[in-house]
């Protein structure tokens, strides 16, 4: 089992950056693809990123690409997400997951077995 906690999380005007972080605590990090997914007030989760347990392959939802960055910190047990160019619309809790799928950067919630309690970011306009 693992233990997530995100942090980083606030209010930022359009245009601006966060950095949010995830540490994960229990068994080897290693052993855990991640994900960062969102929820909007009165919307699903979507996702936005992962990254595989190799830090081989990433992939973005088609709303962030080219504007966040996932990655991750082995020594650490931390998964990271740079936002910048942050727009009104990615207003939401961002939640932290793990995955244990062996290869690749799951996409579907259902993937992950284990997550955050989820941190509030707010982009202001």
């Amino acid at each position: 089992q693992v233990q997530l906690e995100e942090a980083g999380g606030g209010l930022v005007q359009a245009g601006g950056s966060l950095i949010l972080s995830c540490a994960a605590s229990g068994r080897t990090f290693s052993s855990y693809a991640m994900g960062w997914f969102r929820q909007a007030p009165g919307k699903q989760r979507e996702f936005v990123t992962a990254i595989s347990r190799n830090v081989g392959s990433t992939d973005y939802a088609e709303s962030v690409k080219g504007r966040f960055t996932i990655s991750r910190d082995g020594a650490k047990n931390t998964v990271y997400l740079q936002m910048n160019s942050l727009k009104p619309e990615d207003t939401a809790v961002y939640y932290c997951a793990a995955s244990t799928a062996r290869w690749g950067a799951p996409l579907r919630g259902l993937e992950y077995s284990y997550w955050g309690q989820g941190t509030q970011v707010t982009v202001a306009s």
